[in-house]
């Protein structure tokens, strides 16, 4: 392909130029509200890409997104002997928000907030700015019970995962 530059096999690139590259190929890739989360490499050349959207990513996006982004890294000669592999995909219910996005994109959902002093804070997410977060919480039951708003510094908390409530 005209313009690409081959890597010579003797190059090793260290796992932060590795992301980096990766990086800067995929981010023209990612359209509509689709945006990075984080991409994680194994020292099998194994990339993890984590993407989500505002509207939610479907798998058929991170399959076309994997295709593509696999293309271009075979053709700009990364790995010469094709030793790299992709997995593209959503964070995962699991994982814990990263970017202020994620917040925002969450509003609405329950939430486990572990602060850096390893308390935590259980409660719906009602509202996400550039500074913090802020918790509806509920406390009691029946006529006794009290609804209460706890506000969050993003330098206070340590780590949020979004909970499933049946």
């Amino acid at each position: 392909m005209k313009g690409t530059v081959a890597f010579p096999s003797s190059f090793i690139m260290t796992q932060d130029i590795q992301i980096q590259t990766v990086e800067k190929l995929l981010l023209p890739l990612l359209q509509d509200d689709i945006f990075l989360v984080s991409i994680k490499i194994k020292p099998t050349n194994n990339f993890k890409i984590y993407l989500d959207a505002d509207s939610g990513l479907g798998i058929e996006k991170c399959i076309k997104i994997n295709r593509a982004l696999y293309k271009i890294m075979e053709e700009q000669g990364m790995y010469p002997d094709g030793d790299f592999s992709l997995e593209v995909s959503s964070p995962g219910i699991g994982e814990p928000l990263k970017l202020n996005r994620q917040y925002k994109k969450n509003v609405g959902r329950f939430v486990e907030v572990v602060k850096n002093d390893d308390t935590k804070e259980e409660g719906q997410l009602i509202a996400a700015t550039e500074e913090g977060i802020t918790l509806e919480q509920n406390e009691g039951k029946g006529k006794k019970a009290v609804t209460k708003q706890t506000d969050i510094a993003f330098a206070d908390i340590k780590q949020t995962t979004v909970q499933i409530k049946f």
